[in-house]
């Protein structure tokens, strides 16, 4: 039977037998019996690569960080997280170097100013297992953003991933097959804005195969107010 520790577009946490691309984590989600009985615990979200130095780490194992599973960086950075700078060194730079540019620092965005940004836009209140409809949507142009970010589909208010002509539905085996992209239209972003504006500035994120290799970004093309 799969632990509820697979993540979706949303941040929820679901038993599913796909495990993904990555792992990560949110704090110790669960009690001193092993049970899962929190959604989050802390600022820090972070997404890691599944081996690392032949580390071994329990799926729940209390007083310690719980491990949840992704598909690919698109979902997780839609569920508010980002790369670790441990084990993910090179994504992580790529992040923190996009985000630096976009806000127009003078200096890498520490890591502590990152969790704080996402933080903010993630949630608007603290809350158990089950979503409460407090994830912090964005409104945006579809035409204004850029590959890897997760939108909510405009009729179907369904998690879909923006590449660059196509939206594709999620699935926890992968992305569905492709669909035109309305042009003109306003929609929910689950992508928080820090993670966008990453995107709109050179991050790359790793793709599950079902998506297209998201093309690297050149230029400033979204800004945060710093």
């Amino acid at each position: 039977m799969p632990r509820r520790n697979r993540v979706d577009p949303w941040g929820d946490l679901y038993a599913v037998p796909e495990r993904g691309m990555f792992t990560g984590n949110r704090g110790c989600l669960v009690d001193d019996a092993g049970r899962l009985v929190r959604h989050h615990n802390g600022s820090l979200w972070i997404t890691c690569v599944t081996s690392f130095r032949d580390w071994r780490h329990q799926l729940d194992q209390p007083h310690t960080w719980t491990p949840l599973f992704f598909l690919d960086d698109a979902v997780a950075l839609a569920a508010g997280h980002r790369p670790c700078g441990l084990c993910r060194r090179r994504d992580y730079l790529a992040y923190q170097a996009a985000v630096t540019t976009a806000i127009g620092a003078d200096s890498p965005v520490l890591a502590d100013e990152l969790n704080r940004r996402l933080a903010a836009e993630r949630l608007t209140r603290g809350r158990g297992l089950e979503r409460a409809g407090d994830r912090i949507l964005a409104s945006r142009r579809l035409d204004d953003l850029p590959a890897g970010t997760v939108i909510l589909h405009p009729t179907e208010a369904t998690p879909h991933l923006v590449t660059a002509h196509r939206l594709q539905p999620f699935g926890f085996d992968g992305w569905g097959p492709p669909i035109e992209r309305p042009p003109g239209l306003r929609v929910h972003v689950l992508t928080p804005p820090t993670s966008i504006a990453a995107l709109a500035n050179g991050f790359v994120p790793r793709l599950h195969p079902s998506a297209p290799v998201a093309p690297p970004t050149t230029g400033v093309q979204m800004s945060l107010n710093a």
